[in-house]
């Protein structure tokens, strides 16, 4: 099984808060790293954060670690993604993707093009 279900999106207000969730079959979780990304309407996709759960190790993209947070929850084989202080620029669809070819970690962990496996996405919406 290989199976990446996005969930927790939705529409809130300026500055609120959501918690994202990606839950992921095991095999996924146990081997490989999974990382978050947003699309905006006319933007390219945007790499966040991403975290290996077997070690705990990941990456953060420097303009997202002020208000963007990923963390592993081992018994749900989930991984969260924690926005605080939502802005209507974080508007977007958010996805999760998973990758074993090394790069979460590196430089090259927010290019999706080295994440094989996809969720559909949930959307966020943040009001004015």
């Amino acid at each position: 099984e290989v199976q990446l279900v996005e969930s927790g999106g939705g529409l809130v207000h300026t500055g609120g808060s959501l918690r994202l969730s990606c839950a992921a079959s095991e095999a996924i979780f146990d081997d490989y790293a999974i990382g978050w990304f947003r699309q905006a309407p006319g933007k390219e996709r945007e790499g966040i954060s991403c975290i290996r759960p077997s070690t705990g190790n990941g990456y953060r993209v420097e303009s997202m670690k002020d208000r963007f947070t990923i963390s592993t929850d081992n018994a749900k084989k989930t991984v969260h993604l924690q926005i605080d202080g939502l802005k209507p620029e974080d508007t977007a669809v958010y996805y999760c993707a998973a990758e074993n070819r090394g790069v979460c970690g590196t430089i090259l962990a927010p290019d999706a093009r080295f994440y094989e496996y996809w969720g559909q996405g949930t959307q966020v919406t943040v009001s004015s």
